[in-house]
């Protein structure tokens, strides 16, 4: 498993500044969420870890290497990104865009060992994808496709996973079900979700991000609080202890309801 720190880092594109002096540590093993509003510089933040974007000051490091001086393959052997939105354009099977995975760890040109179809069998099942193995990767709905992404990702073997909205597009069952075989892999993942109750009860720690940078950061139980919510998203909730899991659990309210002082 690998440790990711992130020191002090600005993004910017033109004149628009989109990430302004984050830090940010991952330990060997956790799951560690981004969470904030749209525009808040999540996916930069993110881009940045999988060498999309460079910074402009500050460091990206992978077990203490600065991300940005290493190799592409040897970076590859460590880290694996699933972006946002899955591509179109790519006139491939499902198995074969699951086999571009094992890419890193292969000689050129060089074949599917029994291994590596073990692996990419094994990855197309933990996110219920075995069955569409066979078909063409651009007749897949959203959801199937972002499944395929995530297969592909773990056919990689990555010590370090990367995700920008791994459950866009997918059912209730299969959001839960992906997040769960995330928390079960011997990675450490960093990864961005919108959904505050997946987010309380999949990750380790939470970063709260707002225009570009971090405001709050720690447990879920630690991070979620009403006011915090108030100020960054600008709406009023209710954060109560779920009595099965033990997390916390949001229940955003309508405008149209008063807030009281247990909200403020």
């Amino acid at each position: 498993m690998t440790e990711l720190h992130v020191e002090g880092l600005t993004l910017t594109a033109g004149a628009r500044r989109l990430v302004h002096d984050v830090t940010l540590a991952a330990g060997e093993g956790e799951t560690i969420g981004l969470v904030g509003p749209n525009g808040s510089g999540k996916s930069s933040l993110l881009r940045a870890v999988y060498r999309v974007l460079r910074p402009e000051t500050g460091r990206v490091l992978v077990d203490g290497a600065d991300a940005w001086s290493l190799s592409p393959r040897r970076l590859a052997r460590t880290l694996a990104a699933v972006v946002q939105d899955p591509p179109s354009g790519i006139d491939l099977t499902v198995r074969e865009v699951v086999a571009m995975g094992r890419t890193p760890h292969k000689r050129l040109l060089s074949g599917d060992t029994a291994e590596d179809v073990a692996l990419i069998d094994a990855a197309l099942s933990s996110v219920d994808a075995l069955t569409l193995a066979d078909r063409l990767f651009e007749r897949l709905s959203g959801g199937e496709r972002q499944r395929v992404l995530i297969a592909r990702a773990l056919a990689q073997q990555p010590s370090l996973l990367v995700l920008d909205e791994p459950t866009n597009h997918l059912d209730i069952r299969h959001q839960l079900e992906i997040l769960t075989a995330l928390r079960r892999l011997p990675a450490t993942v960093l990864v961005a979700l919108h959904d505050l109750n997946l987010a309380a009860y999949y990750c380790d720690r939470l970063y709260v991000l707002r225009d570009g940078g971090v405001v709050a950061s720690g447990p879920p139980r630690e991070v979620l609080t009403a006011r915090l919510l108030a100020e960054v998203y600008e709406v009023s909730a209710e954060v109560a202890v779920h009595p099965r899991t033990g997390r916390p659990h949001v229940t955003f309210l309508p405008a149209d309801v008063p807030v009281t002082d247990v909200d403020r």
